[in-house]
This record gives structure tokens, C-alpha cells and sequence, in this order.
């Protein structure tokens, strides 16, 4: 299993509005990033007492120059107010892989994008993504003033050099108010036939929008939402402690899991207390995974046999529990067999 933890050189901080920053990073060694367009790093950051781990999505678009993640500032907050007062050029942070689920899938060709504040970061990757690959985008973009507009020129750019493709839509809370459900949904009406819709944002913009997109009859399957949680511990410090041996099988309390994973298919005896995330990587295998609080949903799989029980859930809706998505950082088994896939 290799080393899950990279260390990233910063290259640049690029400050976006008065209260956010993009923090760039150097390529090759650690650096040499793969990821889609709308993933997140989750970053490891000094705290009083100790470390934190923070996710912050990237904002650059695969094949840029530089992996780029966009930070704003969160009154109270730890890593937030650490990164963009504190980090230089040269500077180095630890970084888990990119992860998250807030990805357009292949046949997405045409998207219908909300977004409200910070939550344009990830937004913007699959806008410098959609830019370079094709398809077609709306976003409508809701903040405070023009002020707090991120990425006010980028976006500018962007709809002046594909006018036919990518059209943004500004939402200024000093002009029109509080977004609400009704307006939104008047905006958004002539593009409701998206293939799919992606929100991202304050937790109230983010109904309002979902509330928006339920009046015009857009199927729940081709809405994603992407939610941003602190995490509550730090799941670098697993990571940095000694090996975890693989879970004793208790014959009495014992089930067994299939698992498909980069291809391969093992199957493995799996204690009826013991997380999946856990087991598979007690066995060297590398499962995904970020924030091991079952809310990021970096960790996501899908069970095709048997059942599982998750101990905690603030990240997959109904629909994708349906699916048969579960997260394996809180996934212990309910049946003797369980078969599990990682697309």
C-alpha cells in the first residue's frame, strides 16, 4: 500500500477577494496531482493544540499548470484564518489524495451549476474543465456584493471566450436580496433539461436552490450537492501511527466481504465490529478515504450483495442509499456475506 499522506510545496498565494486566497502548488514529486474536476484536498494545518485537517476543494481544472485550492476565511476559523494569513511561498503542507464524489460523470454533457459564496471553488474546476473538454455550463453564482464575488475576472473570461457554452448568471444579495426558491427557479426554468445540477454553497442557499429545482420537476438522480463539514479529528494521525494489524476473525461474530477495488477482486473475513475502511486497509489495500467521519463521502462504494449498517451518515441522501452507496469508513456488516464494488 502506498503512502497515502503527499507533502506539497506552495508556489504561489494569489489573493481572490479580501477575505480569500487560491494557495497554487509546485508539480512533480508529491505534487503530481491527479484528480477530476470538482474533487478536494484535505489538508493538514497547525491548531493550538496540536494539528487540524480541513477539505478544501480545488479550484483549478485537470491539465492546469498548478493544482490550485481556494481558501475564505471563516470568522473563528482555525485553518482558514492559518492559511490565508500565514502561508508563503515555499512553504510546505501535508495532503491526503484528491477524493469526493462532486464530479459531472461522462455523459454530462450540458450542466446547470448553483453556487453561493465559497462554494464557486469547486464549481470553477468543472468550469475551467467544461472550457477546455466541451459541453455546455450555466452557473448562477449568489453573493454578498460585488466585492465578494471570487473569481469575478476568471468568470468574465470565461463567458466572454465561450459565449455559446458558458453563460454565468450574478446573484447579489445588496441588489436582490436573499435567494429564494421561487426566484431561483424562474432563473433556472429554461435550463431545467441539464443533464445534471450541482449545487454548492451555505447550507441555506443550497435548500433554496434544491427547493428550486424540486418546482421545476428535476428528478432528484441528476442533482448533486456538494457540503462542507470541519472535520472533528484528524485523520492524518492514523496515518502517522504504527501499522494497524489486521482484525482478529471471530469466528462467532464474523462475516465475509468481497471487495472489487482498482480491478482486482478479494475476499476477506470481516469482524462483525470492525469498519470496512478499517479492514481493507489493515490488509494494505488502498480504499479511499478523507475525513473517517462519514462526512465527506470520499469513502464511497457500493454494495451489490448482502447488507451493512453505517454507524454514521450526514452525506449520502436517500437516493444514493438506495443506490447501494455506503460509506465505508462506517460500514460494518449485517449479513454473513457482503459483496462491495468501488466504481
Amino acid at each position: 500500500m502506498t503512502d497515502p499522506i503527499l507533502t506539497l510545496r506552495v508556489a504561489e498565494v494569489t489573493p481572490e477577494t479580501d477575505d480569500a486566497v487560491s494557495v497554487s502548488f509546485e508539480t512533480g514529486g508529491d505534487g503530481e496531482l491527479r484528480y477530476r474536476p470538482g474533487q478536494f484536498l484535505t489538508l493538514r494545518v497547525p491548531a493550538p493544540d496540536g494539528w487540524a485537517a480541513r477539505c478544501y476543494s480545488l479550484s483549478s481544472a485537470p491539465g492546469d499548470t498548478r493544482p490550485t485550492v481556494t481558501v475564505k476565511r471563516v470568522p473563528g476559523g482555525i485553518a482558514s484564518n492559518w492559511i490565508c494569513a500565514r502561508l508563503r511561498p515555499g512553504d510546505t503542507v501535508e495532503a491526503l489524495p484528491p477524493a469526493g464524489r462532486f464530479t459531472p460523470a461522462p455523459g454530462h454533457r450540458d450542466l446547470l451549476l448553483f453556487a453561493a459564496g465559497s462554494g464557486i471553488t469547486p464549481v470553477m474546476s468543472i468550469l475551467r474543465a467544461r472550457a477546455r473538454e466541451g459541453g455546455t455550463a450555466v452557473l448562477v453564482y449568489a453573493n454578498r456584493d460585488e466585492r465578494s464575488v471570487i473569481f469575478a475576472d476568471e468568470l468574465r473570461r470565461l463567458t466572454e471566450a465561450h459565449p455559446d457554452r458558458i453563460q454565468v448568471v450574478h446573484w447579489l444579495e445588496t441588489l436582490h436580496g436573499l435567494p429564494d426558491p421561487g426566484r431561483l427557479a424562474a432563473l433556472a426554468r429554461p435550463f431545467a433539461g441539464a443533464d445534471a445540477a450541482m449545487l454548492c454553497g451555505p447550507a441555506p442557499f443550497m435548500r433554496a436552490a434544491a427547493e428550486a429545482l424540486h418546482q421545476l420537476g428535476v428528478d432528484r438522480a441528476r442533482v448533486l450537492t456538494e457540503e462542507y463539514q470541519s472535520l472533528a479529528s484528524d485523520p492524518f494521525a492514523s496515518l502517522c501511527a504504527a501499522p494497524r494489524t489486521p482484525p482478529a476473525a471471530d469466528d462467532a461474530a464474523t462475516a465475509t466481504v468481497t471487495v472489487e477495488l482498482d480491478g482486482e477482486r478479494r475476499t476477506l473475513p470481516w469482524p462483525a465490529r470492525t469498519t470496512l475502511l478499517d479492514l481493507l486497509r489493515a490488509r494494505n489495500l488502498d480504499a479511499p478515504f478523507s475525513c473517517r467521519e462519514g462526512a465527506c463521502s470520499a469513502c464511497a462504494c457500493r454494495v451489490v450483495g448482502g447488507e451493512v449498517k453505517l454507524l454514521r451518515n450526514t452525506v449520502l441522501e436517500e437516493e444514493d442509499l438506495a443506490e447501494g452507496y455506503v460509506l465505508a469508513c462506517q460500514a460494518i456488516p449485517l449479513t454473513d456475506h457482503v459483496e462491495v464494488v468501488y466504481d
